[in-house]
């Protein structure tokens, strides 16, 4: 039955509300789910960009929310006056909105380079779905959980009980790991290995390079800190 799913055609489904969509690949766990996303019309690289973009500006109004009232605390406590608190804490604002759009711009970026990569190597896999059903499947499944965690995070700032609401957004990191996997699996139509591999082999590529370059610069800097740590003895131990 799997294999026969695997092996189906994907056929244009009817067109179907954003918010139905988000639902269903949230709570709808099985490769038929993703299989029939990919297959709707709207499935467009441009549409989960503007998905990527509006929820990062979303999310990151709602973390100002929390700093900004953490940061005005910590400056009442320290004494200063009403005026001077709201002053600083306006200005920081309004410095932070204004960069939002920019770091919103910079997330999606890399939101379309990930899934390129992916589907990139879901190919060499030989998966058959492209680039935008890959990008819309995931945005799908990213967008309402960014929406989500960003409520979370903005509850787990309560005293006491912001511990609980921590832990279960780390638990629903995890869930959303294994609906990508699903995702990958149902668009390119093959098995969960090659899915698992399409998944994960990008970010282990980008870790053994980061690992290189540490030990690198590691190589490269060990003798200078090596004296600075021996002047620093010497210094202290005449």
């Amino acid at each position: 039955m799997s294999d026969q799913l695997s092996n189906a055609p994907l056929t244009p489904a009817g067109p179907t509300s954003i918010f139905q969509t988000w639902i269903n690949a949230l709570t709808k766990p099985n490769e038929q789910t993703y299989r029939d996303i990919a297959a709707s019309p709207n499935a467009k690289a441009t549409t989960a960009y503007l998905w990527m973009f509006i929820s990062s500006i979303v999310t990151s109004i709602i973390t100002l929310i929390i700093r900004g009232a953490t940061i005005r605390d910590r400056l009442s406590q320290s004494g200063l006056s009403t005026d001077q608190v709201g002053t600083g804490i306006g200005g920081i604002l309004v410095a932070l909105i204004c960069v939002v759009p920019i770091l919103a711009a910079i997330g999606t970026l890399f939101f379309a380079i990930g899934v390129a990569i992916i589907q990139w190597i879901a190919k060499m896999f030989g998966g058959t779905g492209t680039f935008d059903q890959m990008a819309y499947t995931f945005a799908a499944i990213s967008v309402p959980y960014s929406l989500v965690s960003a409520v979370f995070i903005l509850l787990s700032a309560i005293p006491y009980v912001g511990g609980c609401f921590s832990v279960i957004l780390g638990l629903a990191g995890l869930y959303i790991l294994v609906l990508e996997i699903m995702a990958v699996k149902g668009v390119n139509q093959f098995g969960l290995w090659p899915a698992i591999g399409s998944l994960f082999i990008p970010g282990l590529v980008v870790g053994l390079f980061c690992c290189c370059i540490f030990v690198a610069l590691g190589a490269a800097l060990g003798p200078a800190i090596g004296n600075v740590f021996s002047t620093i003895n010497q210094s202290l131990n005449p």
